[in-house]
């Protein structure tokens, strides 16, 4: 893997159940939201619906294994909900799944549709390799209030992604920073499957290889690649 990602024992601890695909994508175009997007994105809501079968997200037991994830590093799920569950809430109300642009409504819709959460990183934004760690309180985490940037820091404990510039997604997979996100003019991308559960593995594997599918119809040409699950 071209970028190192690593997953702390302190984390491990707490949530031993855990795994991630990590999906590798360059020479991808990026633009506004597409029928293509758009139409991955319904389609994955009716998907959700299905199945769910007339449950809430939260009773789905990848959702349930997230929750108890997030309460043992002190995090109260039904408030920062894991970004999968936030997701399948907003595909289930009334004003549907928000449209991005491309990339980011590839992404979701897998999310969407698979109940895993699945973040993009534009890895060109990245400083050095990523890790999942539980957080002292001193990392810099960049983010938007009132339409203009300021940092804020994570808890000491709670669990976060980081480079080395400082926290890129608070709370496991609740809040992604601004600064490697994934924008229109994103060309390189690593896109993280996170699973908790037995099944984890298997279904995170099995969205990474849709996702990577998606990614080759709507920017042909693109080098992708898809890491085992660990």
């Amino acid at each position: 893997m071209t970028l190192r990602l690593t997953v702390s024992d302190d984390v491990r601890a707490i949530a031993p159940g855990f795994t991630h695909v990590a999906v590798e994508a360059n020479g991808l175009t990026n633009g506004p939201s597409s029928d293509g997007s758009s139409a991955l994105l319904d389609e994955a809501a009716r998907r959700l619906v299905n199945r769910l079968d007339g449950r809430a997200p939260h009773e789905d037991p990848g959702m349930a294994a997230w929750r108890e994830a997030y309460t043992a590093f002190g995090a109260k799920p039904s408030r920062t909900r894991n970004s999968a569950e936030a997701l399948a809430r907003r595909a289930l109300a009334d004003g549907g799944l928000p449209r991005i642009n491309v990339l980011v409504d590839v992404y979701n819709a897998i999310s969407v549709a698979h109940l895993i959460p699945v973040g993009g990183e534009d890895t060109d934004r990245i400083a050095g390799g990523m890790r999942l760690v539980r957080a002292t309180g001193q990392e810099p985490f960049v983010t938007v209030a009132g339409g203009e940037e300021i940092v804020e820091h994570p808890e000491p404990g709670e669990v976060v992604w980081c480079d080395d510039e400082g926290v890129t997604c608070r709370r496991w997979n609740w809040r992604q920073g601004v600064r490697t996100r994934l924008t229109e003019d994103s060309v390189n991308a690593l896109f993280l499957l996170e699973g908790m559960g037995p099944a984890a593995g298997g279904e995170a594997a099995t969205a990474a290889a849709e996702l990577a599918e998606s990614l080759e119809k709507l920017s042909p040409g693109a080098r992708i690649t898809v890491h085992d699950p660990r």
